[in-house]
């Protein structure tokens, strides 16, 4: 199969880095945290939250990644639930709507997550 024929089967590659990125190869990586062998934080769910955090409410949060509500929420209940506190506190709808926000917990487990994370990448150059 030559070079032409290689599928990429979707994968971008927006920046190279590494020691010797004019070669093509790249090391990459994902970080995430699990508890129990459940996901508790990964970029996704961080940028959730730090959009919580600026927005106050779930769903401008969600409608701000082009996430459902619903997934958004999933995402906040899981990680409170895996979370030895909420990260996230929330209050029902009302007459004035509902609101959301970051526990101190919260904050700093980003803060941590973003730390390491660019650890790691770091370590990847």
């Amino acid at each position: 199969m030559n070079k032409a024929n290689i599928p990429d089967f979707g994968i971008k590659h927006v920046s190279r880095s590494g020691i010797h990125p004019e070669s093509g190869i790249v090391m990459r990586s994902k970080v995430w945290v699990e508890k129990d062998g459940k996901l508790l934080m990964g970029t996704g769910r961080a940028t959730l939250l730090e959009r919580i955090d600026q927005l106050g409410s779930i769903s401008a949060a969600a409608r701000s990644m082009k996430l459902t509500y619903r997934n958004a929420w999933l995402w906040v209940e899981a990680m409170n639930h895996l979370a030895s506190v909420p990260l996230v506190v929330k209050s029902a709808g009302g007459e004035r709507g509902g609101f959301a926000r970051l526990t101190e917990e919260g904050r700093r487990i980003v803060a941590e997550y973003k730390k390491e994370r660019a650890r790691v990448r770091e370590s990847l150059r």
